[in-house]
C-alpha cells in the first residue's frame, strides 16, 4: 500500500480547486428555514472537502416572493441570517457564495455574498435586472452596474461592495474567482467577462431562472460559451424545489464547465438538497490564458481590468493531503468516451485526412500514389485514406501502388494481411523482398550480421527501414507519383522513426497529426460505418487485432515477435503524456498525478465505447513514472531534429500537432533536465528505480 501522505497525492499541489453547486432546502419567504438549509449544505460540503460552494440567487430570502422583497421585516431578518451564516462558516472549509437582498443608501440590491472562515469578504450586486415576460426585478431592485470601489455595512461590518471584485486565496495561487448573478450572463456584455480579464480563473453564477421547455439547454449554451470565451471555469447554480410555484416552476440545475467542456451536472427536479461537486484545474486555465494572446489583447483593449478591480485576498483553510480527485480524467485524451462524440470525431479526423490528401493530389497531379504496406496499423490507415481520396476524386484505385517489402523480421501474419488488404482494396500491388539488398549493404559496411552473427542493433534495423523508403522514393519517381507517409503523431513524439528514411520521410504525411490510439479507432470506425467492402473490413479487423511491432528483428526461439511497446512504453500512456505536455504544457509531476488517477484501476472510470475488455489495462505509479521518464527523455532530448525536418501533413486534433510550421516549435539541441528534475522532485521517494 502506497504512503499517500506525500504532497504528490494532494490535488491542491497540482492546481486543482474543488467546487460545488448547492441546491439547498428552501421554503418560500421563510428566512429561518432557508438559512438552516444553507448552513446544512455548507457543513455537508465541508465533509466533502469542497473549496468553493455556490448557492442559488436570493437563496436566503427566496427569489419568487415579489413585493415581499420590499418588506423591512423580511430584510431585517435576512441581515440576521447573514450573521448566522458568517458565524457558521468559521469552522468550515468551503468559501460560500450566497444570495441575499441587501439595502444600501435607501436602495435594495440583489446580491451575492462571499463568506469564508467566519468573515464576509465582499458583496457583489446584480448588474442586469430582467424586466420582461415573467420578470419584474426593476420593481424591487437597483442595478449594480456602476457600483465600483464602494463599501456596504452588513452584520455590523463595512465590507467591499461592487462589481469590481476578484477574490483570491493567498495560499492557493490558482484559486481566484469572480461572481455574476443570473441575468448578468444572459446580457450581451456579461460582467463576469471583465472579472475573468481581471484575473478570475473561476466565475460563479447565482441564479434563480425558472424552468421552461428548452431553458436548461440555453443555460448550458451560456455556461459553455462563457467558460470557453473567457478561458475559465464556470459554476452555475439555479433555484430548485421550495421556491414559489404561483406562476413558475424550478428545476435546481447546477452545472460546472471548464474552458468549454462540461465537467459535472446536478440531477434536476430533485426534492432533496443536492451538491454537484467537481475539481477544477486552475493551473490548466492559467496556462491556456498564457498561450492565448487574444485573451491578453482583450484585457488591454478593456483598459486592463486587473488594475481597477479590487483583489480581495484571503487565506483559504483547505483540506491538505490525499482527498482524491473528483474529476473525469480521460484515459485516451484523443479518443472520446462518449459513443456519439467518438463517432463525430472519427468522421472529422478521417475526412480531414482525406480532404488534405485530395488537395495535394489536385495540386501535384501525380500519375500514382506510392505506399509501403506492412500489414500494420499505420500503413493500413494511410491506405484507406488514399483509397477514399481516389474514390472522391473519381480516380481508379489502381492509381495507388502498394508495395509490401518483407525483411528479416516480417511475420507471415502481417505479410498475409498486407496482401489481402491490397487485393481487397483493388490497388496495384507488388512485393519487393528487401533481404538481398539489406544483406549486401550490411556486408558493405562490415556489419557483424553479414558474418553470421545474430547482431540485431539499430544499424541492422535502420538498414531495412532505409531500404524500404529508398525503394518507395525511387518507385515514385519511376511511376511519376509521390510517396504517402505512414508515420503517426505518437512516433514523431517519441522519435520512433529513422531520420530521413523509414516512417520519418515521405512526400506527404497523412498520418502525422493522428496519434496511435486514435488510428486504432479510426480503423475500427471505417469497419463499423461500412466505408469499404465486407472483404476489406474483414482484413481491417485482422490488422486492428495485430500486436504493434516494427518487425525489424527476427522472432525469438519462442516465436515471440519484436514488440514496440515493450521498448518505448505503451502507446496509451505515451499518448496521454503527449497530450498533456504539448496541449497544456503541464508539469511532469502533474502529468503523473493525472495518469495515476486515470490508469490506476481498470474497473474505475469510463472507457471509450466498445473498448475490448482484454485491452483494459491498469498501471501503478511506478510504471507510470518509469514510462513518463522515458517519454520526457525521448521527447525533449533527442527527437526534435526529426520533427524539425518532417514533411507536410494535416493537423487533425485540437490536442496539437508537431510540425514546426504549426503547433510545435522547439530547438533540436535542447535537454530534458528541467522536466526530469521536476518529475523526480514531485514524486514520492523510491517511485523511480534510480531514486
Amino acid at each position: 500500500m502506497a504512503d499517500t501522505s506525500h504532497r504528490f497525492y494532494d490535488m491542491h499541489a497540482h492546481g486543482f480547486v474543488r467546487v460545488a453547486t448547492s441546491t439547498p432546502c428552501v421554503r418560500t419567504g421563510d428566512v429561518a428555514y432557508n438559512t438552516k438549509g444553507v448552513i446544512s449544505e455548507a457543513k455537508r460540503a465541508h465533509q466533502c472537502k469542497v473549496d468553493l460552494l455556490v448557492y442559488p440567487e436570493l437563496c436566503l430570502s427566496s427569489y419568487a416572493i415579489d413585493d415581499l422583497h420590499l418588506q423591512n421585516a423580511l430584510l431585517d431578518r435576512v441581515e440576521q441570517a447573514v450573521s448566522e451564516v458568517i458565524e457558521a462558516s468559521a469552522d468550515l472549509t468551503p468559501v460560500l457564495v450566497v444570495g441575499a437582498p441587501l439595502r444600501r443608501n435607501s436602495k435594495l440590491y440583489n446580491c451575492a455574498l462571499v463568506i469564508a472562515g467566519g468573515e464576509l469578504l465582499g458583496v457583489i450586486p446584480k448588474s442586469y435586472l430582467p424586466n420582461y415576460r415573467e420578470f419584474y426585478e426593476k420593481r424591487y431592485f437597483a442595478h449594480g452596474r456602476n457600483c465600483q470601489d464602494l463599501w456596504i455595512a452588513v452584520a455590523g461590518e463595512e465590507v467591499p461592495f461592487g462589481t469590481d471584485q476578484v477574490f483570491a486565496a493567498s495560499n492557493l495561487p490558482g484559486f481566484t474567482f469572480g461572481v455574476e448573478i443570473c441575468e448578468d450572463f444572459w446580457s450581451p456584455n456579461p460582467p463576469g467577462t471583465l472579472a475573468a480579464l481581471a484575473g478570475a480563473h473561476i466565475l460563479c453564477n447565482l441564479s434563480a431562472s425558472p424552468i421552461t421547455i428548452g431553458r436548461a439547454e440555453d443555460r448550458h449554451l451560456h455556461c459553455r460559451s462563457s467558460s470557453s470565451r473567457s478561458i475559465c471555469a464556470y459554476v452555475y447554480s439555479a433555484s430548485g424545489h421550495g421556491e414559489s410555484t404561483t406562476d413558475l416552476a424550478w428545476d435546481g440545475q447546477g452545472v460546472v464547465y471548464e474552458m468549454g467542456g462540461l465537467l459535472a451536472e446536478s440531477v434536476r427536479f430533485d426534492l432533496s438538497p443536492e451538491l454537484c461537486i467537481v475539481d477544477i484545474d486552475t493551473d490548466k486555465i492559467a496556462g491556456e490564458r498564457m498561450r492565448n494572446q487574444t485573451f491578453s489583447d482583450a484585457a488591454e483593449a478593456h483598459d486592463r481590468p486587473e488594475d481597477s478591480f479590487r483583489r480581495i485576498v484571503f487565506e483559504h483553510a483547505y483540506k491538505e493531503g490525499d482527498i482524491g480527485l473528483m474529476r473525469p480524467v480521460r484515459r485516451f485524451p484523443f479518443v472520446p468516451d462518449n459513443a456519439k462524440t467518438l463517432d463525430e470525431d472519427c468522421y472529422e479526423a478521417f475526412n480531414i485526412q482525406v480532404d488534405a490528401l485530395m488537395r495535394r493530389i489536385q495540386a501535384t497531379k501525380p500519375e500514382s500514389l506510392v505506399l509501403g504496406i506492412s500489414g500494420g496499423l499505420d500503413s493500413t490507415h494511410a491506405l484507406i485514406v488514399a483509397a477514399k481520396a481516389c474514390d472522391r476524386l473519381g480516380l481508379p484505385r489502381t492509381t495507388i501502388r502498394g508495395y509490401t517489402m518483407p525483411g528479416f523480421g516480417t511475420s507471415d501474419t502481417t505479410r498475409s494481411n498486407a496482401w489481402k488488404l491490397m487485393e481487397a482494396m483493388g490497388i496495384t500491388a507488388e512485393e519487393i523482398d528487401i533481404k538481398p539488398a539489406a544483406k549486401l549493404m550490411l556486408d558493405d559496411i562490415n556489419h557483424p550480421f553479414a558474418g553470421g552473427e545474430p547482431h540485431y542493433d539499430v544499424t541492422f534495423e535502420n538498414v531495412q527501414a532505409g531500404l524500404r523508403t529508398d525503394y518507395l522514393f525511387r518507385l515514385a519517381g519511376h511511376h511519376n507519383g509521390f510517396v504517402i507517409g505512414t508515420g503517426d503523431l505518437s512516433e514523431l513524439a517519441l522519435g520512433w522513426c529513422t531520420y530521413g528514411v523509414g516512417d520519418h520521410m515521405s512526400h506527404y504525411g497523412v498520418n502525422s497529426g493522428v496519434p496511435k490510439t486514435l488510428i486504432r479507432y479510426l480503423i475500427r470506425w471505417t469497419i463499423e460505418t461500412g466505408q469499404f467492402s465486407d472483404a476489406c473490413c474483414e482484413v481491417l479487423q485482422a490488422v486492428y487485432d495485430t500486436v504493434i511491432s516494427p518487425e525489424l528483428v527476427p522472432a525469438g526461439e519462442d516465436g515471440e515477435m519484436q514488440s514496440t511497446e515493450s521498448m518505448i512504453g505503451p502507446y496509451e500512456l505515451n499518448d496521454f503524456f503527449l497530450h498533456h505536455t504539448i496541449r497544456y504544457g503541464q508539469r511532469p509531476g502533474k502529468v503523473a498525478f493525472l495518469a495515476y488517477h486515470a490508469w490506476r484501476e481498470a474497473s474505475a472510470g469510463l472507457w471509450p465505447a466498445g473498448f475490448p475488455e482484454h485491452r483494459k489495462n491498469e498501471y501503478d505509479l511506478g510504471e507510470i513514472a518509469r514510462w513518463l521518464e522515458s517519454f520526457l527523455k525521448r521527447f525533449f532530448t533527442f527527437s526534435q531534429f526529426k520533427r524539425s525536418a518532417m514533411p507536410n501533413g494535416p493537423k487533425v486534433s485540437s490536442g496539437g500537432a508537431l510540425s514546426p510550421r504549426g503547433d510545435w516549435r522547439a530547438p533540436s539541441d535542447s535537454v530534458a533536465d528541467v522536466w526530469l528534475e521536476e518529475l523526480r522532485t514531485s514524486l514520492p521517494d523510491g517511485t523511480l528505480p534510480s531514486d
